[in-house]
């Protein structure tokens, strides 16, 4: 049987991306299909394979929404010369087949930013060029007629879509992202007290960590603020280039001392392994693959309503949602945790609640959905 052709559309590959590790977690579950797969990109950073053909895109740009038009009007461009039997799009581009909504609804991103600014600033937030230009892109993509399906990382997301664009539900599919739950694990004793001794962290001491680059969308500062008010240490992941503010804080907090900025690391998993919880209070995340990798680590996770991980957790039993910037009950939440996440139910709730997330699980749903269309 001839392998039909699937583009996947991303406009730049960063490997510590969540969008681009879903993409890369696609292709691995999509391998051993009936497929000859494609990724149309303006930059490629991972790793590539013989069988898959990496197709650069990459106009002349002259700022953001140069950019953000020009590969849109390439990759189409391409897409239709190329004539894929699907291309499923990571990017708000009108005329693609499949549209992942890994991004959420951009005008959602901003309700949840403007709440941290005065309000002569919202208003100059929605007047923006570029995010009206992303907001003028996202509604014609829906409206677009070749639209046949949108995937979701969250109920909330596909929620979203319908209320704001009028979506049919049977047009959207809610598919968790996968997790490799035999490579993330939680430590053992001896490893996690050797990970912890070489980030200077008292062996006994209750420690939380935080993961994602960008902390204002993230919520460092409400998680600062609610560390600062307890015992607890935490361990940032990520990077800012703000982040010098987020250490004045914690220092005029009187925390700095148990903070931990570690940058971004390739390898995420023995930070997991050294903490005792995620605390993640984002103002707006569609389904961050933190939350999943925290989880299979054994580790009860703290987040925020306006997050599709939350509908993975269970309050009180593998951790706790809350508003994203109510640093009271965040405090509580975090005085509320395991002292320690080894051996304790939460940790283990927390594990076998992302069991199921498997890549077989993600391929399966991603098959059945290109055969629907196909057919």
């Amino acid at each position: 049987m001839t392998p039909f052709r699937l583009a996947l559309v991303r406009q730049k590959y960063r490997p510590d991306g969540g969008a681009e590790r879903f993409v890369a977690r696609a292709l691995d579950a999509l391998d051993n299909q009936n497929l000859d797969l494609n990724v149309i990109t303006r930059e490629w950073q991972g790793e590539t394979r013989p069988e898959w053909h990496i197709h650069l895109c990459n106009p002349v740009k002259w700022g953001r929404i140069s950019r953000e038009r020009g590969f849109a009007d390439a990759a189409r461009a391409l897409w239709q010369r190329e004539k894929f039997d699907l291309v499923q799009s990571h990017e708000r581009i009108a005329g693609c087949d499949i549209y992942r909504a890994g991004d959420g609804v951009h005008r959602r991103w901003l309700l949840q930013r403007a709440r941290l600014l005065p309000v002569w600033r919202r208003k100059l937030l929605f007047s923006d060029r570029y995010h009206r230009y992303v907001m003028c892109a996202e509604r014609a993509m829906y409206a677009a007629p070749e639209l046949k399906a949108v995937i979701c990382n969250a109920e909330m997301i596909k929620r979203e879509i319908i209320a704001d664009f009028g979506v049919a539900p049977e047009k959207i599919s809610v598919i968790y992202n996968a997790i490799d739950s035999g490579k993330f694990v939680p430590a053992e004793e001896a490893a996690r007290h050797t990970l912890r001794r070489q980030l200077s962290l008292p062996a006994a001491a209750h420690c939380l960590i935080f993961v994602g680059s960008g902390f204002e969308r993230k919520g460092l500062a409400a998680a600062i603020q609610a560390l600062a008010a307890t015992e607890s240490y935490l361990i940032v992941v990520g990077k800012d280039k703000d982040e010098k503010r987020y250490r004045a804080l914690a220092r005029s907090l009187g925390c700095l001392d148990r903070l931990r900025f570690m940058g971004v690391q390739k390898q995420t998993l023995p930070f997991y392994q050294a903490a005792d919880a995620l605390l993640l209070p984002t103002l707006y995340d569609p389904f961050p693959n933190v939350i999943l990798e925290a989880m299979a680590c054994g580790l009860p996770v703290i987040t925020s309503h306006t997050c599709g991980g939350a509908e993975f957790i269970r309050q009180g039993e593998n951790g706790f949602v809350c508003d994203a910037l109510d640093v009271a009950v965040l405090t509580q939440a975090i005085r509320d945790l395991p002292a320690c996440a080894p051996g304790s139910a939460m940790g283990a709730a927390a594990r076998q609640r992302i069991l199921p997330a498997t890549p077989a699980a993600l391929s399966a749903q991603l098959i059945s959905l290109y055969s629907r269309l196909l057919d």
